[in-house]
């Protein structure tokens, strides 16, 4: 059973003092400000009244499960920036705040007339961050972009799959967790340069370059040998031997024997201690180049035993594999649930809701989940009134649409 955690307001918070307003929609400025809300900073999601950020809308038996998940930690200020009164509500927050988040097409903000320049005459020590498609320089930066688009374009997609087949897209948003994860790490560069010296940046955080920069060194490879990368399925371009193999019992292992040592104690666990010594398998290189014929030894033995009584062999040979699981496998896990990976956290429509833990685990302040994701406009009220907004001045909004209130 994956274990039930409470959430707990209370938990130390290294992040403690630090507001972000996060402006964005859909999965990478969510994923981005996620990591700042687990570990305490005060992310206040900015949502349109109507709607609130599409993650909402993405649903699984009804339950908005996406926003559950990248919502937790975080507050909910629906308001509306097409109002005056909205905009001057923002205008507030950012001066007393110490990140913004954006993923408008690259120049709405400076037609909404909050551009880094006249955000930083508000509050100069503020870090504006820019998430977009391409950037917000270059021939193609009007351009819209969601991650597919990147996927594609930066290479992922056409050295992904077999070579048979059509290039392969991930079925996750990859680029634009990957923007999320290196817009977290920007943050914190920015937060400790505005600590040192009062001045805030503006972080330009495409789709395009993070997942560009985790796909290896394609560039320097196709530049200095010619050669571009090949779809090669499982298998790697780089170590061998390394791939999944089908057991007996229609279950599948993953092996990666990637160091001369482990492919050596790979072959004699095998049975065939010849390969050692085998020209076409001696060295990495060799065994890459030959990589069907070194796989070849290792697919039979395993075909020819099920997962347990494979695993069961490899364990005792100190082997590197696995099974390759499924959700429910990954779930059922002895070593996933010892560790709380992945936790149940209460929920007021579904009882509770599966979601990962804090990552990374920090000794002194892991992180925690203080609070549920929020209903649209549930802190709305709260929020105001810590930038000096008084309950008059919020009804007049809340009577004309503006802002949004909501029960937790």
């Amino acid at each position: 059973m994956i274990p039930r955690v409470a959430f707990d307001p209370a938990a130390p918070r290294a992040l403690a003092g630090i507001r972000v307003l996060d402006l964005s929609r859909l999965v990478a400025g969510n994923m981005l400000s996620l990591q700042l809300a687990d570990h305490g900073a005060e992310v206040i999601k900015i949502e349109d009244p109507g709607k609130g950020d599409p993650l909402r809308a993405w649903r699984v038996e009804g339950l908005s499960l996406h926003w559950k998940v990248y919502g937790r930690n975080k507050l909910s200020l629906a308001l509306d920036l097409r109002a005056e009164e909205g905009m001057a509500a923002l205008r507030d927050l950012a001066a007393a705040s110490h990140v913004l988040i954006e993923n408008y097409r690259p120049g709405t903000l400076e037609q909404m007339g909050l551009g880094p320049d006249a955000l930083h005459a508000l509050n100069p020590r503020l870090i504006v961050v820019r998430i977009s498609g391409f950037g917000q320089d270059g021939p193609y930066r009007d351009r819209p972009g969601f991650g597919t688009l990147v996927e594609a374009m930066s290479g992922f997609a056409a050295k992904n799959g077999f070579e048979d087949r059509p290039p392969v897209l991930p079925p996750l948003a990859l680029a634009d967790m990957i923007a999320g994860l290196y817009g977290a790490y920007g943050v914190m560069i920015a937060l400790r340069h505005a600590e040192a010296t009062g001045r805030g940046q503006v972080i330009d955080l495409p789709l395009l370059d993070p997942i560009i920069s985790v796909l290896g060194p394609d560039a320097a490879t196709f530049l200095t040998s010619g050669e571009k990368p090949a779809r090669t399925g499982s298998r790697s371009l780089t170590t061998s031997p390394r791939n999944t193999f089908r057991t007996k019992d229609g279950r599948w292992i993953a092996i990666s024997a990637s160091i001369q040592a482990m492919a050596e104690r790979l072959f004699r666990c095998v049975g065939r201690p010849d390969m050692i010594e085998d020209p076409r398998f001696r060295t990495n290189t060799d065994r890459v180049a030959n990589a069907e014929a070194c796989e070849a030894p290792i697919a039979a033995f395993i075909a020819e035993r099920t997962l347990d009584e494979a695993m069961a062999a490899f364990r005792a040979a100190e082997i590197t594999a696995t099974p390759v699981y499924e959700i429910d496998q990954l779930i059922e896990d002895p070593h996933v649930q010892a560790r709380g990976v992945l936790v149940e956290a209460p929920d007021a429509e579904a009882g509770s809701v599966a979601m990962h833990a804090v990552i990374p685990r920090l000794s002194d302040t892991p992180g925690a989940l203080r609070h549920p994701a929020p209903a649209l406009g549930e802190h709305s009220r709260a929020v105001l009134r810590s930038v000096g907004w008084d309950d008059r001045r919020i009804d007049a909004l809340a009577a004309r649409g503006i802002i949004k209130e909501a029960a937790p």
